[in-house]
């Protein structure tokens, strides 16, 4: 494993990424997306959580979570916002502008995957016009990109715990010639022109979206800030971290971590709990079933096999603790999430 954490929490957690919509509005419009529990079935299938990001190409608009006290966010060229903890949304031209209740709401950024992505959406005066129907450039006064990133919660994901529920970054501040102001022009014209591999082209660029705006927000975390990505920054936490995920199979201790970053034992773990959210060896115990949970989905590894490759000299320990954190035990969860004959000869 490298020593970028992130990277290494990225691929244990399984990231992907996908762009549907291409939305093109006029004034005075608007288009709602449901809790992301509520449409990850039909959106992104296999997933077990949903993070809905969108780029504005041109123009300006307001986002905001549904039915919450939190003041709208003003979004404009280059700008890009997730809604990381899946949570109801609604982008607008103006502050407070949802799309009409009752009767056909076609202005949802939450339909089921079409055949051919990604697809445009043109809203104008509140309503959705007829999909892949352009409305004239000289009518476009806001031109955003919409995409879903989908991921593993469980058993152990660190970073989905620490983001926040809106994640803005400005256009100003990813710089005019950021590569993602970049991207959010080629998936406006991926969406017309449709070319062959662009759906796979737009997935990896999504996930590459999703990291960047990560890194940002870790770079603009206040110094007091707690939680895992403010850990990964820390130079001590951060030291401790990569020798977790870097050798999590070895035989750790509080005192043999905190000798290997050179500081006191309850100095590390004070200032790990402070900052992570719970001791190392917490922190250790989870994540090696995050891994092992990769394993037993992936390989055919028999349970012992796996129960190794974590750092567990016994199987029923290993058992134990995974059905501690999971509820089920390793064989009954792969069972639940691998073609029955491949489970059936892993054991």
């Amino acid at each position: 494993m490298s020593g970028d954490l992130l990277s290494d929490v990225l691929r244990a957690v399984r990231l992907r990424g996908a762009l549907y919509f291409d939305v093109q509005g006029r004034s005075p419009w608007t288009a709602e997306a449901s809790p992301a529990a509520q449409v990850l079935p039909n959106v992104m299938p296999g997933a077990e959580h949903l993070i809905e990001f969108h780029g504005v190409v041109d123009g300006a608009c307001w986002a905001a979570i549904v039915d919450d006290d939190a003041p709208p966010v003003r979004l404009q060229a280059r700008d890009v916002i997730l809604f990381p903890q899946g949570d109801p949304h609604v982008l607008s031209s103006r502050p407070g502008l949802r799309p009409p209740q009752g009767g056909t709401r076609r202005s949802r950024l939450d339909e089921p995957r079409p055949e051919h992505l990604p697809y445009r959406l043109s809203v104008l005066g509140a309503h959705a016009t007829e999909r892949h129907l352009p409305l004239p450039r000289s009518e476009v006064e806001t031109h955003v990109v919409c995409g879903f990133l989908g991921l593993d919660a469980r058993p152990f994901n660190p970073l989905l715990a620490a983001l926040p529920r809106v994640l803005h970054v400005s256009g100003a501040t990813l710089g005019e010639d950021s590569w993602v102001a970049a991207f959010l022009r080629t998936a406006a014209a991926e969406s017309e022109a449709r070319r062959p591999g662009s759906e796979a082209v737009l997935d990896r660029m999504s996930e590459m979206l999703f990291a960047e705006v990560v890194r940002r927000y870790i770079a603009s975390l206040p110094e007091d800030a707690t939680g895992w990505l403010a850990g990964i920054h820390d130079p001590v936490v951060g030291a401790a971290l990569a020798l977790l995920h870097e050798r999590p199979a070895d035989d750790w201790t509080i005192e043999g971590l905190a000798r290997a970053v050179a500081v006191s034992r309850s100095g590390l773990h004070e200032r790990f709990t402070t900052l992570v959210g719970q001791p190392p060896m917490q922190y250790l115990s989870h994540w090696r079933m995050q891994l092992a949970a990769g394993l037993l989905r992936d390989t055919d590894a028999t349970v012992a096999e796996i129960a190794a490759a974590v750092g567990y000299g016994a199987e029923a320990a290993f058992s134990r603790a995974f059905k501690r954190l999971v509820g089920a035990a390793p064989g009954t969860w792969r069972t639940g999430r691998r073609p029955s004959e491949v489970a059936a000869t892993a054991g």
